[in-house]
């Protein structure tokens, strides 16, 4: 189904004129040679073009279409038309003159055998290049010696004869289309993903952009053992992909890497729409991962996945979006020299956005004045789980990834996304506005269906719910009471009950609560002394939270009832900060 999709995609692009045809494939490329009709080295002329890195703008390689490059894993494989030094001037810094020179040979004699006789000026200058070129002698040259250490990494070069670039006459495009088409493997077989028959891909594809594979590419598609072979056949033949569906998937792949691809954790996440339709790539990136360099407000933003999610077209930078569109979301990892598929989705546009809606409700939850984020991207709450002090700030990829398919599905959040806030909560003693809406969402989507949840549903909210008598939540209300009452008696305190108390008042109210209750006590004599008003405003709050706990203290609270206590904390200490804003 991954590949049928990738297929369907390509063919949409194709149509569109966005991707070349089969035979032709965009390569990174620094020089062009330059060369006279006899086939002499007039120049070499740099290709690489400025690009925005992070912040900082590099040189690198300019995207050209060329002739589709063969996949090399050993031997001697030359390439039509754009190659490196070592096949095109027979010279590398590999140590091992004698192979540079055969791999030279070989592409003179791949050259040759298709331009050699050819009509046309650009042709006939490559095979008189080939001819008079002399490998031994390279280095020497002047063009080559200036520009040595960059050739040396395997920068990739073309041809340019009267003003234009070889790949692109027409005559030898013709040539090079051909062969392509014509060139036929031992037998047919039936493409398991296009239904029909035609040789086989013996090697798929590689596969680069995806962070953290091999710089040279990784396969989505591998036989690389006798382990994996059966009856005989050998690599690619044992799932018989046509070399046409092999090359249209690997286009689309490269396409959708090349722009918009965003990463959770090491995974790499691709998305389409059945038809080709840009705009609800674009779209679908803003409603996770937030607008980037959209137009569309945060408000615009939060109302186009509402109509998507009632099944009204909306529009997108001037595009419209049918939510009854297909679309497919593709999650890759690195995995040696292979592409590993961590999730594939496909679903309605609508359904997604409907899906995306209902964890944004979710979530909703007292914002602090500081907070300048609207909304909680997908970004915000795996960072909730991270030590943004320690070096690898990266959350566990396993867990980025069943948090996106949750997400999209509409399924249960993963374990390990409740379990990360509640050890950055323990080690940090802080429970900020994205763990504690972690906590929400999480208790609301996964224990619906169990018996207590009908007891605390009412302070699921998102709010301060303060009729609420659950014991955890008051019991969270408390502690920040109880916190508001020593800042108060000791302004500017470094250390307050939060940072020796919070997590055994969490778990083990009952050790712990008589003592923060005889200490608050000692507080509240000393702001009556300097300031009765206050010592009336938190000795009424601190009351009226005592006389809603009708039993005794808990001796200890279950991991959910620990999530419940920190969001009565949260929610009672941003009441307080609100009555400050009100009061200032």
């Amino acid at each position: 189904m991954i590949l049928e999709s990738l297929v369907q995609y390509y063919e949409a692009l194709a149509a569109s004129g966005k991707l070349e045809q089969p035979g032709f494939s965009p390569v990174g490329v620094s020089y062009a040679l330059e060369l006279d009709e006899s086939g002499k080295l007039l120049q070499i002329i740099p290709l690489k073009t400025e690009q925005l890195r992070g912040k900082k703008t590099v040189l690198r390689p300019q995207s050209l279409t060329v002739p589709t490059p063969v996949k090399r894993s050993s031997g001697i494989m030359p390439n039509f038309l754009c190659d490196n030094s070592t096949y095109f001037l027979g010279v590398d810094n590999k140590g091992k003159p004698e192979r540079s020179r055969d791999c030279f040979l070989a592409s003179k004699a791949f050259h040759l055998e298709f331009l050699e006789g050819l009509d046309s000026p650009a042709a006939q200058a490559i095979c008189n290049f080939f001819l008079a070129w002399q490998p031994e002698n390279a280095l020497e040259h002047p063009l080559v010696s200036e520009i040595w250490d960059d050739l040396a990494k395997g920068a990739n070069l073309v041809f340019w004869v009267n003003g234009g670039y070889a790949h692109q006459d027409a005559k030898i495009r013709e040539v090079w289309k051909r062969h392509y088409d014509n060139e036929q493997s031992e037998y047919a077989m039936q493409c398991l993903v296009t239904g029909q028959m035609g040789p086989p891909a013996r090697l798929h594809p590689s596969i680069k952009g995806v962070r953290g594979a091999q710089a040279v590419g990784a396969s989505l598609v591998s036989f690389n053992a006798p382990a994996f072979e059966s009856f005989g056949r050998e690599q690619g033949e044992n799932a018989p992909v046509s070399r046409y569906a092999a090359f249209a998937y690997g286009e689309a792949l490269k396409y959708l890497l090349s722009d918009r691809v965003q990463y959770i954790g090491d995974t790499a996440v691709v998305a389409w729409a059945e038809g080709g339709g840009e705009g609800y790539r674009e779209a679908f990136g803003a409603m996770l991962f937030g607008q980037g360099d959209s137009s569309v407000s945060d408000s615009d933003l939060t109302d186009i996945i509402h109509k998507l999610s009632l099944g009204q077209t909306v529009n997108w930078d001037g595009l419209p979006l049918n939510p009854q569109t297909r679309f497919y979301i593709l999650g890759l990892a690195p995995n040696a020299g292979r592409l590993s598929v961590r999730f594939f989705l496909r679903d309605s546009f609508g359904t997604f956005a409907e899906n995306t809606k209902k964890h944004y409700d979710r979530l909703e939850i007292v914002r602090p004045s500081y907070d300048k984020y609207e909304s909680l991207w997908l970004w915000n709450l795996l960072n909730e789980t991270v030590n943004q002090n320690a070096k690898d700030k990266s959350p566990s990829p396993q867990m980025a990834g069943d948090v996106l398919r949750a997400i999209l599905t509409d399924t249960l959040y993963p374990a390990t996304l409740y379990n990360g806030v509640q050890l950055r909560i323990r080690a940090e003693h802080e429970v900020t506005r994205g763990r504690a809406a972690i906590v929400k969402a999480y208790l609301l989507k996964n224990t619906a269906k169990t018996e207590a949840y009908p007891s605390y549903k009412e302070v699921l909210t998102m709010k301060l719910n303060e009729e609420s008598t659950y014991l955890p939540y008051v019991l969270g209300r408390m502690f920040s009471v109880l916190e508001a009452i020593q800042q108060q008696a000791n302004p500017g305190i470094n250390t307050t009950i939060k940072d020796k108390y919070f997590n055994s008042a969490c778990s083990i109210p009952g050790s712990i609560f008589p003592l923060l209750i005889n200490l608050a006590q000692k507080h509240l004599k000393k702001i009556k002394s300097d300031n009765v008003s206050f010592y009336v405003h938190l000795e009424k709050q601190l009351s009226a939270l005592i006389n809603l706990i009708d039993t005794e203290y808990p001796a200890h609270l279950s991991l959910h009832d620990q999530g419940i206590f920190q969001l009565g904390y949260y929610h009672q200490t941003q009441k307080r900060y609100e009555k400050k804003q009100e009061a200032k």
